[in-house]
C-alpha cells in the first residue's frame, strides 16, 4: 500500500495567504511549506484560523490574496473535488462516517476517485468492473490490516467505539492513496489509550507509507512528540515556525497560550 512521493520539492506551499469574512481576518499573511516525508503541525488557540487554513488548502475557501501550490502547481481556485483528485485527503474533527455501513464499505467510499467504470458496468458486474472492484476491496483490506481494524471490518461503524470510528475515518482518507494527508484534530475526544494508538498510526503513515502530513491539533504533548516542524498562528496571524523545541520556548507562543512572558 505505497503512496510515496518521490519529489524533493515542497509538497505544499502557501505564500502570503490572506482570507477575510465580512472584513474580519481569518488568515492574515500566512506562508508555509511542507516537505516530502514531513509531519507538519499547525497549532494555536481556539479561533486562531487553523481550520480556515485547512479549508484554503483543500479548496473549500479561496483566499483574497496569496498563492497555494500543490506539487509545484497552483491550486488556487480549484474545486475541492479537483484538489482531492490530485492527491490531497482530509479527515475532519467531527466524524463524518456512514454509520449504517460497515467498516469496509466506508473505506470503499474513499476509493471514489479511482473508480474507472460507470453504473451500467457495475450493475452487469462483469469484466473490468469486477476486476476493479476486487482490486479496490483488496486495497481496503490492506488498510484494515494496517490500522488494525480486522475485528470490526464487517460491523456497522455506528456500533463501534469512538476511537475506532476515528480510525475508520483515517482509513477512508488513506483509501484515496493521498500524496498529502490533512488531519484535523485526529485525537479530539479520545482517551489516553486511544490517543496513543492514533499517534502510532500517524507515525506509521509518515514513516512506512511515506505520506507527508499536516496536522491541526490541540493536544500539545502529541504535537511536540510527533511533529517535525510546527507553525503557530494566533488570530489568523503567523507567530513563528520551527521545531517543537524552538516553538515551546518562543516568547510570543508562551504569551498566546499562557498570557505571560517566557521565563
Amino acid at each position: 500500500m505505497s503512496v510515496a512521493n518521490g519529489s524533493a520539492s515542497p509538497v505544499l506551499e502557501l505564500d502570503d495567504v490572506h482570507l477575510s469574512f465580512a472584513g474580519v481576518k481569518a488568515v492574515n499573511g500566512v506562508s508555509l511549506h511542507v516537505d516530502p516525508g514531513e509531519l507538519f503541525a499547525i497549532i494555536g488557540p481556539n479561533g486562531a484560523g487553523k481550520t480556515s487554513l485547512f479549508n484554503v488548502m483543500s479548496g473549500v475557501y479561496r483566499p483574497q490574496q496569496g498563492a497555494v501550490r500543490f506539487l509545484g502547481e497552483s491550486v488556487l481556485g480549484a474545486k475541492p473535488s479537483k484538489i482531492a483528485a490530485r492527491g490531497v485527503a482530509r479527515t475532519f474533527q467531527n466524524i463524518a462516517l456512514f454509520e449504517h455501513l460497515t467498516v469496509i464499505d466506508n473505506l470503499m467510499l474513499g476509493r471514489h476517485q479511482h473508480i474507472g467504470y460507470g453504473p451500467a458496468s457495475a450493475i452487469l458486474w462483469r469484466g473490468r468492473a469486477r476486476r476493479l472492484e476486487v482490486e479496490h476491496r483488496r486495497h481496503c483490506e490492506e488498510i484494515v490490516d494496517f490500522l488494525e481494524l480486522g475485528s470490526w471490518r464487517h460491523l456497522p461503524v455506528g456500533l463501534l467505539p469512538y476511537g475506532v470510528q476515528k480510525r475508520v475515518e483515517l482509513g477512508r482518507a488513506l483509501a484515496m492513496e493521498p500524496k498529502l494527508l490533512l488531519l484535523d484534530e485526529p485525537v479530539a475526544g479520545m482517551n489516553l489509550e486511544e490517543t496513543e494508538d492514533m499517534a502510532r498510526f500517524v507515525l506509521d503513515i509518515r514513516d512506512e507509507l511515506d505520506v507527508p502530513i499536516i496536522m491541526v491539533e490541540h493536544d500539545m504533548g502529541l504535537v511536540m512528540d510527533l511533529a517535525d516542524r510546527v507553525l503557530v498562528v494566533d488570530f489568523g496571524t503567523p507567530v513563528t515556525t520551527g521545531t517543537p523545541a524552538e516553538v515551546q520556548t518562543h516568547p510570543e507562543v508562551v504569551r498566546a497560550y499562557l498570557g505571560e512572558e517566557a521565563t
